[in-house]
């Protein structure tokens, strides 16, 4: 059993609270307050163990830093490559697609994500004016 820590749990309440998947700068710059103290390592080191405990949900992306997110519930994520903001996307996820994975592999297949890339709404507003 892991020793509960008020950092870890600050780190682990700011990403319940927010819904625009910050990196682990964005989640230190906001706990910092509370923990003048903390470093950015310490941040790094709670973000990767709440994701190997499976309590918030690492998104890797491409040429960026990692996301978090403290849903980790399936779902999809969309990633803006113009201003690289990360959103949930309304969407079910679709169990189907590892039903026809597993015709294809001789594996187990257990879950799978999926993330969209593309122009967000804003950023299309933006272009249009």
């Amino acid at each position: 059993m892991i020793k509960r820590s008020r950092q870890r749990e600050a780190v682990r309440r700011c990403l319940a609270e927010r819904c625009d998947h910050p990196t682990a700068e964005t989640v230190y710059l906001s706990i910092k307050d509370e923990f003048p103290n903390i470093s950015l390592g310490t941040v790094y080191r709670n973000l990767s163990l709440l994701s190997d405990m499976g309590e918030v949900k690492k998104i890797t992306v491409s040429g960026g830093p990692d996301r978090f997110d403290g849903n980790t519930a399936p779902h999809y994520h969309f990633f803006c490559s113009r201003c690289g903001c990360m959103m949930d996307m309304d969407l079910q996820t679709q169990k189907d697609l590892e039903i026809l994975a597993a015709e294809h592999f001789s594996g187990q297949i257990e879950s799978h994500e999926i993330q969209f890339t593309g122009i967000c709404p804003n950023c299309i507003k933006c272009q249009k004016n």
